[in-house]
This record gives C-alpha cells, structure tokens and sequence, in this order.
C-alpha cells in the first residue's frame, strides 16, 4: 500500500515550454510557473487502513436481496414494474430504438456516419459497414498514416474537432498545443487521489475531469474559443489521468512509491499512454502504431452511442464541458457499452481453455453451441463481440484491426490466438442463427478483437475502457460544440404517466 509519505511527482517536462494560447490554464501563475518549474511533489497521506469495509458508514445491503421486512427497499422492487403491453400501446420507444432496432432519429450531424443497413420501403436491408468521419471513409483515414509511417490519431482529433483536415503546419501547431498541456495542474496532486481511493480508473477519471473545472479561470465560459481550449487540454491530460491513475492502483498493490515519468515532448497519443504504462519495459514504433489505429477507430461513432448522447444531452442544458464529459465517461464505464471489451477476453479464454483442437472447427461450433445454449462459460447465453446496433454485415473497425494485427500477432507468437478469434467470429453467427432461430445478419464487432490487441501491447485490462476514453475525447468534443452551436435546444423527451390517484392519508392512519 502507499504509506503516509509516500512520495508521488509527475516530473517535469523535458523543455520548459508552455503554450501562450488561450488556454484555460495560462493563467499568471502558470506564466511564473515557466519561468520557474518546480516538480509536481506531494506527500501523500492514504492508507486503506484507515477505513476498513467494514467500518463505512454506508449500510452494506446487496443489491437485489434487501431485507424483506424493509419496505424502502421491497417497494422498489414493484412500484416501478409497468406491464409490457402498455409500452406497445402508447408506442414508446425503449431505449430510443424503433420496433426494427433502429436508433429513433433525434438529430442531424456533420460529423460522422456509422452505415451499416439501408431503409427501403421503410424496411432494414442489411449493408457492409462503413465508418466516416466528416466525409472521409475510415479505410482511408487509417490507411494513410501506416504507409507514411506517421501516427494519424491527431490527425484524426483535428478533423473531428476542426472540421477539415489539417496542412502540415496546423498539425504541428495541434501538436505543439497538446504537448503544452499535458503536465498537470501543480496544485491538482493536492487533491489526487483522495483517501477514499476508487477501484475503478474510469470513475477517477470522471472525478479528476471535474477536479479540472477549479483549476479553470472561466469553467462555466461556452464560447467557442473556450470550448477548443477545453478540448485540448482533455485530449492533452486525459491520458496522464488515466496513466497515473493506474500507475497508483499498481504502487499501492506493490506497497511502492510512484513515480510517474514527465511528459516527453514530442510523443503522440499512443506514444505518451505506452510510455506511462511499460515503464522501464518501453515500448516498440511497431506497438505504437498498433495502439494509434485502435485510436483512431474508437475516437468517434455517431451520436447516437451513450456516452456520447449523454454528453450531448448535458452539453444541451449549457453546462460546462467538464460535467458533459464527466458524464460521458460515467456512461463509457458501463458494461453494456465500453466495458464490453473485458467480457470477451474472459470469454476467449474460457473457450480456449475448453477446446482442445484450436484448429477443429466442429469443437469450437460445438463449445459455442453450449455457451448459447446457457450451458457454458458465464451462462448468459451470449457470444461477446458478436452482434451491433447498426452494424449489419461487417464492422470496419474490426476488418481494420485484423487487418493490421495481424503482423504482430505474428511478431508475438500469437497468431494461434488470432486464428481462434477468426473462428469464433466466423462460426458464431452460424451457431447463434441455429441455436435460437436468429434471423437478422450477425457480424463481429470490434470488441471481439480489442483485448488482444490490447493483450499484445501489454496493456492491463483495467484500462481497456480507459484507452477507450482516451480515443473518445475527440468525439465527445466534437459533439459537444455541434450541441452548443448547431442545436440550440435543450433535450427533452417525454415520459407519459403511470399511477392511480391517491388521496393523502394523515401519517397516523397510515
């Protein structure tokens, strides 16, 4: 554990050079702090000790068995039940989606197409998947960069954001500026992490991100000048967050000190969370160019997905940019959205620890069979990383991953691995249609393939879904100043009514 002492510094940058923008953070002090740089040290008091589970003042009660005298909780277990039929009656859409599992249309974008079917005479037809952001197909956008040998994340940041593609000096400058802003607040450490360490990165995260809105001369300013500055200094100290965060989980299970290196100027995206993340171990260009295309395919996917409508949504009442992307990491944490990658990695480990022959085809359709069937693996009767909400035929995403992972697959001794996923992926949909009648096209989503790649470049698992963020923030962003700017109303659907009347009875009769 970290004891009382316990030192944690964040470095110094390599150059002591600071961004003369107008930066949230350039403020006076900052402009001392230039000429001046001293190390982010401070002396942490934690000890988990302190509070031990047993002794919180948080009654222990396990979700979905309180005590059945305790009506507080029973009543919540039937008050809010409404039949089924009544949501067919007044045709509400569940989850927003139409009867055919289409997205209900609530809005117009300019800054992504996730295509995955076509409309008809009203009916779907299944089409291959196409990401694009603002007008440039995926394909392309990743493609590019890997046969120049340059990382593209940024590139793709600054399209997403600025709406066009960048010249060369407008790349460096976006560069430049994030490089500025990725050392953190000095006086944020004070506050980083506090004693009631959370187990979860992701919900650090969303703290530290609100944690940020104090250190911002002008939080609460949605001008579009501000807006951008927000955005660059997330997309700057979003991976630092993440990085430290992870970095102090591992010192307080080693009982070691943490000591976290300085920004290296320079670093791309991928680069700088490697890094933080392999230490002394370092890292290969080979493994950062795998790490920068899962950037790039998971920094936007339509407004519709929920933690970017959550931010949208948020960013409709003119709240500030801190609590709308706060809110939309708490949305990405959860395990229907981008927690899913997790699920699947213990999946592929279970079936191949349960199949011999990682070649036979029949033994994996067969293991598979038996996990639909509820009879295997988590009971659930769910094959993870199969299946999506718009995508039909294919997922670009995850053509694009095997695509490119192939190589260090291969560089890793890993391709049995590989082969296995491409069965799975192959031969699941064909169980799933057997199993329970499926009709509708089955395809694999990028989550099949995420934990291995991110398994090969030695990322720990815990922060599968805070990478996830990482790539996000550029379309959170975009999003968000498309909310402010271009829709001008605040979301608000409606709920109709389901109660009898009651008349109020006096507290002793009761």
């Amino acid at each position: 554990m970290i004891r009382r002492g316990s030192i944690v510094t964040q470095g110094k940058p390599d150059k002591d050079k600071q961004d003369k923008g107008t930066s949230p953070e350039n403020t006076p002090g900052d402009a001392k702090r230039e000429k001046n740089p001293k190390k982010a040290t401070v002396p942490f008091e934690f000890s988990p000790q302190e509070y031990p589970p047993d002794t919180y003042p948080i009654p222990s009660v396990e979700l979905g068995r309180p005590p059945v005298s305790d009506q507080l909780y029973v009543g919540f277990c039937s008050i809010d039940e409404v039949p089924n039929e009544l949501f067919e009656k007044y045709d509400v859409k569940r989850g927003l989606r139409n009867a055919d599992g289409s997205g209900v249309l609530v809005g117009l974008t300019t800054i992504s197409n996730v295509h995955g079917y076509n409309k008809v005479n009203g009916k779907l037809v299944p089409d291959k998947g196409d990401l694009i952001y603002r007008g440039y197909h995926i394909d392309d956008l990743v493609s590019h960069p890997q046969e120049e040998d340059r990382f593209g994340y940024e590139e793709i940041a600054y399209l997403l954001i600025a709406g066009a593609l960048p010249t060369q000096d407008q790349l460096d400058d976006f560069n430049a500026r994030i490089d500025s802003r990725r050392l953190l607040p000095e006086d944020f450490f004070y506050h980083f992490p506090p004693k009631t360490q959370s187990h979860s990165i992701m919900n650090i995260m969303a703290r530290s991100t609100l944690m940020l809105y104090a250190f911002d001369k002008t939080p609460d300013d949605i001008s579009p000048t501000h807006e951008v500055d927000v955005a660059i200094s997330m997309l700057a100290r979003l991976p630092r967050i993440a990085t430290i965060a992870h970095a102090l989980y591992q010192a307080k299970k080693d009982d070691t000190k943490l000591l976290v290196p300085p920004p290296r100027e320079g670093y791309s995206m991928a680069e700088s969370v490697l890094d933080v993340l392999r230490g002394d171990e370092g890292f290969t260009h080979e493994e950062a160019m795998m790490l920068d295309i899962m950037l790039m395919l998971h920094a936007e996917h339509g407004g519709g997905n929920n933690s970017t409508f959550s931010c949208r949504v948020l960013s409709s009442s003119n709240t500030d940019a801190y609590s709308a992307y706060a809110a939309a990491m708490g949305s990405l944490k959860g395990p229907r959205h981008g927690g899913a990658n997790t699920k699947v990695g213990y999946m592929v480990d279970d079936i191949a620890n349960h199949v011999k022959d990682w070649d036979n085809e029949d033994e994996i359709a067969a293991y598979l069979t038996q996990i639909v069937q509820g009879k295997a693996f988590d009971h659930s009767g769910l094959i993870y990383g199969l299946g999506h909400a718009v995508y039909t035929l294919s997922d670009p995403r995850a053509q694009l991953v095997k695509r490119y992972a192939r190589k260090l697959a291969k560089d890793k001794g890993q391709e049995d691995r590989l082969n296995l996923i491409e069965k799975i992926e192959k031969l699941g949909p064909e169980v799933m249609r057997d199993v329970k009648g499926t009709k509708k096209p089955i395809c694999a989503n990028i989550d099949l393939y995420t934990g291995f790649v991110y398994s090969m470049l030695g990322i720990p698992e815990d922060m599968y879904t805070p990478v996830f963020a990482i790539a996000r923030m550029a379309g959170w962003a975009a999003h968000r100043m498309e909310e402010l700017y271009g829709a001008n109303r605040i979301i608000r659907p409606a709920y109709n009514p389901y109660m009898p009347d009651n008349e109020y009875v006096d507290i002793k009769d009761r």
